[in-house]
């Protein structure tokens, strides 16, 4: 039935749970063999799918879509979405869903992220496996027979429903007015921004790049690169607005800019929200990955919280949202999760709760966040090396003498100062983040670290 190699399903399934495949692997014949896959592993009678402004998206939903019905399930449509817009169409509709997307990455790429109904994640241990098994059966034409009678596809738009759902999580009376600047850098930020804005009066917004352009005429749409903002930061000044957005591609990330035109990391983020949703969840749990600034545990115990540290990756903070019942989860990506959201992460309710910790802080976001900033960081710092876990297992015994923790990568307490070491799931390259009291220090380990990393 297809001429495609089956063996490429394994590097499209390592690269980041099925997102961010490299250029041109991800086409019709994988979408429909995914298709027929994800039908047969869902226990459910229809799918969601939704697709962002990439110029592929169209063809590659349009197959996903034939190899779901040929399996008998009905296929809804939510046509052009941001990925949190996808989640909450899963969780109140309690349906599984497909978006395709391939997020912050370059525009010759696409991929899909699953979820089941609820918006519960779909990671390689939780059902990818079984998806790309029966794929792989289907492009050796082994797969299975289609449904005596195939599914029906409709379409649903979520938008104004999603834009309510957003809204809800903060009293929109208690905003005071500001001066926001959103750079959608061309993806789905385009559509979605400005329907949760139109709902906030005292919100004066404008928008950079919002035309819905998978080309990404502008800059790429990954504001974890610190070049992506500079085109934000600038605005932000010029401008005289009170807070800068940058989102991702598909809209799911949202990084922060303070009237100073300095970006917020997504620790100090993270540590930021945890302290407003404490406020109004004493004693609750809160999550955040480990590569997280020290100060995100130190501020959620301060107010009062539990904190949790996971590996990390959306699926796994998912999954311990849902083992240990925390209300918000943190990953200094940019990610930010909320138990009313599904578990789901969402930029759009994160940007909307910073603007609330502003008002009710009444002052400049370049004072609010300053107790939340207490350390220097490396950012992630990637090299590349010929075997990872012998260059990990080497710096461990160089560290023998530190406390450490193989939760994800290496981790090293080193008293004053950590690192964590990870290798990536789909490169022969070592990440990275450290954490020092100072610059200075943090300069100094970092330097440490590389020259003994690439000693091997």
């Amino acid at each position: 039935m297809s001429s495609t190699d089956p063996r490429v399903l394994d590097d499209i399934v390592k690269a980041y749970d099925v997102r961010g495949t490299v250029p041109d692997q991800l086409n019709t014949d994988i979408a429909y063999a995914l298709g027929v896959g994800f039908a047969r592993f869902v226990d459910a009678p229809r799918v969601l799918v939704a697709r962002d402004m990439r110029p592929s998206g169209p063809e590659l939903v349009e197959a996903f879509s034939r190899g779901v019905m040929e399996q008998g399930l009905d296929v809804v449509d939510l046509g052009l979405a941001s990925t949190d817009l996808m989640y909450f169409a899963a969780g109140t509709l309690d349906a599984p869903g497909a978006m395709f997307t391939a997020s912050h990455n370059p525009a010759q790429y696409n991929g899909v992220k699953f979820c089941l109904s609820g918006a519960r994640p779909v990671g390689v241990d939780t059902g990818l496996d079984v998806v790309k098994a029966t794929a792989a059966e289907v492009l050796s034409g082994r797969g299975p027979l289609p449904a005596a009678t195939a599914g029906s596809a409709s379409s649903r738009n979520l938008l104004e429903a999603f834009a309510d759902h957003v809204v809800s999580f903060i009293d929109v009376a208690a905003l005071r007015p500001l001066r926001v600047v959103a750079d959608t850098a061309n993806g789905m930020g385009g559509l979605v921004v400005p329907a949760v804005f139109e709902r906030l009066p005292q919100i004066t917004l404008e928008v950079m790049y919002g035309e819905l352009d998978g080309t990404f005429p502008n800059h790429p749409a990954d504001p974890l690169q610190p070049a992506n903002q500079r085109d934000l930061q600038a605005r932000v000044v010029a401008g005289g607005f009170d807070i800068g957005l940058a989102f991702d591609g598909d809209a799911d990330r949202v990084f922060v800019v303070d009237e100073a035109g300095r970006g917020l990391s997504g620790s100090t983020t993270t540590a930021l929200l945890a302290a407003g949703v404490l406020r109004s969840n004493p004693g609750a749990t809160v999550l955040h990955n480990l590569i997280c600034s020290r100060a995100v545990p130190e501020v959620i115990r301060e107010h009062g919280g539990v904190p949790v540290r996971t590996k990390v990756g959306h699926s796994f903070i998912k999954q311990q949202m849902a083992e240990t019942g925390a209300v918000f989860g943190g990953e200094h990506s940019a990610h930010y999760y909320f138990l009313k959201n599904f578990r789901a992460d969402s930029g759009l309710i994160a940007s909307l709760l910073v603007l609330n910790e502003v008002s009710l802080a009444h002052s400049d976001l370049s004072v609010v966040r300053k107790p939340f900033e207490r350390y220097s960081s490396s950012g992630e710092i990637n090299t590349h090396v010929a075997d990872t876990q012998a260059v990990i297992a080497h710096v461990a015994g160089v560290f023998g003498q530190f406390a450490q923790d193989h939760l994800d990568g290496l981790t090293v307490d080193c008293g004053p100062w950590w690192f964590n070491l990870r290798p990536s799931n789909t490169e022969p390259l070592l990440r990275l983040n450290l954490e020092a009291p100072t610059r200075d220090e943090c300069d100094q380990h970092v330097a440490e670290l590389l020259a003994l990393i690439t000693s091997l």
